[in-house]
């Protein structure tokens, strides 16, 4: 059967990462990232700097550039990484993903930006249920192509109910409209009648976060492994880290290959690449440096000028699935004396808000955390200073949030001492230097720089730190990478690297 000439293809998403220990999500978190309906989602994907993640837009033009095609919006709801989506919001977004498909009938294709680790507070897999929820509309004989953070928790039914699962392949993710250009090229051969299999394995692996860089490391090296393992048979190769606070019963590194209609060649790929994950085990577990210990390297950085400058990864307290509001390195480094640092970016809008009311370089008490209630969270206050203002529009200049046009409220910069901290009114990773830069501030004078970032920092700030100039600091917090730290309810056991005597089994 030849492709249709002018196909019709609806376009939507859910893309949320979510911790389970972290507050809810609402619809209103939504709204101040993205959420669009209909048309609008198509505008906003052909502008130069949107406002959506990037695999969106890289489908879109591709598809634009492949020949004839009628898009058909349908919603597309994405948000920083946060706590268990309200599950009322779900509900209202599958029922308009319900209608709205089942009014563009009929359909040729569908393509699904998710992310692949969202939980709702009553749901531990709802993208499942939203593909199980395509598929009874559109039918079994409409191709379905989606693409996942590599983060996801995959479960049979994510797989069964899609045609082309494709994952990231870089952590920081900076691939992501390549994935999405990948996605309208499988999605076209699928229409040209191409069949696929798909086989998932999932491996008794639950990586903490600083595992899973694909710059190097056994988790590099899976992803390596299936790409040069690639052959015409297979159509993709994706490895899914997973996302450990989700706690669910599909957590776990996942190795998913999709096949040209050959099962038995995308089942040995995958066991192949598994077997690798699984003898590298002993790599999986997180090493990081004690906060006295950073403390030290820090003070020694401002001592001396000859040492190459620190970057300092707050990774407990990644916003990417935390609060970024935690105090605890903020305050080592303050009450040490830190000199000539950057701290960035902490979350607190009622702060940011008075310092608006103060205006530029008014000298106050800076309360933090003053109306915060959440484990980790705690107050603390410091003596500051109002030395920048800014409304918080800018566009990203480098790594994930690279074009992409970004809202954080009205923020400002506090001098503390030798330090100065870049508070934001909408939670976000500090993934880009703009955050820093849109403040005045100059990151190449800075002895050291501390981020609230699980790993994407390292793709914005590589200009100005190497690998051996980061610092992963142990500290308290929801996205603590020390993973015996969390009370584990659904999780599955035993798993590495929470237990002793895991044991696998390929065969």
């Amino acid at each position: 059967m030849p492709a249709p000439a002018n196909p019709r293809i609806a376009v939507l998403g859910f893309s949320i990462e979510c911790n389970k220990f972290a507050p809810p999500a609402t619809r209103a978190h939504f709204e101040a990232r993205t959420y669009l309906q209909g048309e609008a989602i198509l505008e906003e994907a052909r502008r130069p700097t949107p406002t959506m993640l990037p695999e969106t837009p890289g489908f879109v033009a591709a598809m634009d550039a492949a020949g004839p095609w009628t898009p058909i919006g349908i919603v597309l709801a994405i948000t920083e990484p946060n706590g268990p989506v309200e599950h009322v919001f779900f509900e209202e977004l599958l029922d308009t993903i319900t209608r709205g498909l089942k009014a563009a009938l009929p359909l040729d294709g569908v393509y699904f930006c998710a992310h692949g680790a969202a939980i709702t507070t009553e749901e531990d897999d709802p993208e499942g249920a939203l593909f199980e929820r395509i598929r009874d509309i559109v039918g079994p004989d409409v191709p379905v192509v989606a693409t996942f953070d590599l983060h996801a928790n995959v479960s049979d039914r994510m797989v069964d109910k899609i045609d082309a699962f494709i994952g990231y392949r870089t952590n920081p993710h900076l691939d992501m409209r390549e994935r999405g250009q990948e996605a309208a090229a499988a999605l076209r051969e699928l229409l040209a009648g191409t069949k696929t299999e798909r086989v998932r394995l999932r491996l008794p692996i639950v990586p903490p976060t600083v595992t899973l860089l694909t710059a190097a490391g056994p988790y590099a090296e899976m992803i390596e492994l299936g790409q040069r393992k690639m052959n015409p048979a297979i159509m993709n190769v994706s490895v899914m880290g997973g996302f450990a606070y989700a706690d669910t019963a599909k957590n776990g590194l996942s190795v998913i290959v999709t096949a040209r209609g050959d099962r038995q060649g995308a089942a040995s790929l995958a066991t192949e690449i598994a077997q690798y994950g699984w003898e590298q085990r002993a790599r999986f577990y997180p090493k990081l440096t004690p906060l006295d210990e950073a403390v030290q390297k820090a003070l020694a950085m401002a001592r001396d000028p000859s040492l190459k400058p620190l970057a300092f990864a707050d990774v407990a307290d990644n916003p990417g699935g935390g609060r970024g509001n935690t105090m605890y390195l903020l305050r080592g480094f303050a009450e040490a004396g830190v000199k000539g640092a950057l701290f960035g970016v902490i979350y607190d809008p009622p702060l940011a808000a008075e310092a608006h009311r103060h205006g530029l370089h008014y000298h106050f008490d800076a309360r933090f955390n003053r109306d915060e209630t959440t484990k980790f969270s705690e107050p603390w206050n410091a003596p500051a200073r109002v030395a920048a203002l800014h409304d918080g529009n800018c566009v990203g200049r480098r790594g994930i949030y690279a074009g992409t046009r970004l809202a954080l409220g009205p923020c400002a910069a506090l001098a503390i001492g030798g330090i100065t901290v870049v508070i934001v009114s909408h939670r976000v990773q500090c993934a880009d230097p703009i955050f820093f830069e849109m403040m005045g501030l100059d990151i190449a004078k800075a002895r050291s720089i501390a981020v609230k970032s699980r790993g994407h920092f390292r793709g914005g700030f590589d200009e100005f730190f190497g690998p051996d100039q980061i610092v992963e600091v142990d500290l308290p917090g929801l996205t603590s990478p020390m993973l015996s730290r969390f009370e584990w309810t659904r999780l599955p056991r035993p798993v590495i690297p929470l237990d002793d005597g895991v044991e696998f089994s390929l065969s």
